[in-house]
């Protein structure tokens, strides 16, 4: 049945094309094109990430050394050119691959959701990570005098293991500003570094009967309203307080809880700001402590998918790489459970950089392939691997 299909044009088929031709229409992308669509775009965008490739012009190498098979790899029968790939990516709508974004990460995150932790709800960290660029080749990513970069701000469901919201901004842009781009829903709980102690977002947050656990700075002013005096070990303080500023008692009006935990690992002390009065207060810095995932899913989207360097200057080349950088994550992690793949992320794309071109069945790629080098099979996001 797969003996003439390719690596590629399998795992291409668990994306909806339907759904992205809707994208293409709603922003007029294929106006005027006669051969080299979209989706021939984001084709070979996605070729160029699970294969490795450091530039525009080593992927279009690459698509030349596999000229007889660019069709049946779904990347159309005309020749692709550095300058219409450039092109392509300088001029078409981003919106068309962030929407198409949007939609893999909701459907990842519908197929893979677990419950790692014994809370009702979804669980999302929220955090950036800023992605350096030369301001001489990238003029409007200004960041500081002379230097330039752009912010990934996501919003990361924990359970699922995959991005569920992102924005891009110039780096320039204070992480807390992005709070107000995210749909908070209600019974759900998000997570937050210290950076993120705006509390007129927090408030809304509140009100939308959602929950938030947020590290606190050092110099919070806040009253005691009431504390608990029998605490399990390594809880320091579990109390009820209100801020005493007069800007944040304004944006934050209500009591809410401070929670101070001593972590014996790290021979830390944190202190954490929430308004999940249900919760117990090891139940609190549990939920923070998953926070690291999302710092993992930053490090190995930089190290494995091609986002540290850029196929395009422009604003919306680079949007539209850092979407399709997206897609492909959702992807390989729909792939993984669609296929029930016992193996990380990492070893998934290991293998598929190296079989794209292969006429081989997904199942016999993965079940014939051992990878004894890797730690957990288990864990989409090993640590280890970046020791």
């Amino acid at each position: 049945m797969f003996q003439d299909k390719y690596v590629f044009s399998q795992l291409t088929a668990f994306l909806n094309r339907t759904q992205f031709n809707n994208y293409v229409r709603k922003y007029d992308g294929n106006r005027y094109v006669k051969h080299f669509t979209c989706w021939n775009q984001m084709l070979a965008m996605m070729f160029g990430q699970l294969s490795n490739r450091e530039s525009l012009r080593d992927l279009i190498v690459a698509f030349e050394a596999h000229r007889a098979k660019q069709y049946h790899l779904g990347l159309g029968r005309e020749p692709i050119a550095k300058t219409t790939l450039a092109t392509a990516n300088q001029n078409r709508d981003y919106r068309i691959f962030e929407d198409f974004a949007f939609y893999m990460m909701k459907e990842a995150c519908e197929k893979r959701t677990t419950n790692i932790l014994d809370i009702s709800g979804k669980k999302y960290a929220f955090d950036s990570t800023t992605i350096p660029l030369c301001l001489a080749t990238f003029p409007w990513a200004k960041f500081r005098s002379k230097k330039g970069g752009v912010k990934a701000h996501v919003l990361y469901d924990i359970e699922a293991q995959v991005p569920a919201f992102y924005t891009v901004t110039t780096a320039s842009e204070h992480d807390s500003t992005a709070m107000s781009s995210i749909h908070y829903e209600p019974n759900a709980y998000y997570i937050f570094d210290r950076a993120y102690d705006s509390f007129k977002e927090l408030y809304r947050i509140h009100l939308t009967d959602s929950f938030f656990v947020v590290r606190a700075k050092t110099n919070l002013k806040y009253k005691t309203v009431k504390w608990k005096r029998r605490m399990p070990k390594n809880i320091m303080t579990d109390a009820e307080v209100k801020l005493t500023g007069y800007l944040s008692e304004k944006k934050y009006p209500e009591s809410f809880r401070l929670v101070r935990y001593y972590d014996e690992e790290d021979d830390r002390e944190f202190t954490f700001l929430t308004n999940a009065k249900q919760l117990s207060a090891l139940d609190v810095a549990n939920l923070y402590k998953k926070r690291w995932l999302i710092e993992l899913f930053f490090k190995w989207l930089k190290q494995h998918l091609k986002i540290k360097k850029f196929w395009g200057t422009t604003e919306n080349a680079v949007r539209i790489q850092i979407s399709v950088a997206i897609i492909t994550y959702c992807l390989v992690a729909i792939v993984q459970h669609d296929m029930k793949l016992k193996r990380s992320t990492y070893e998934v794309l290991q293998i598929l950089s190296i079989s794209l071109t292969d006429k081989t069945h997904l199942r016999d790629l993965f079940d014939k392939t051992n990878f004894n080098d890797v730690k957990d099979l288990n864990d989409p996001l090993i640590p280890g691997l970046f020791d």
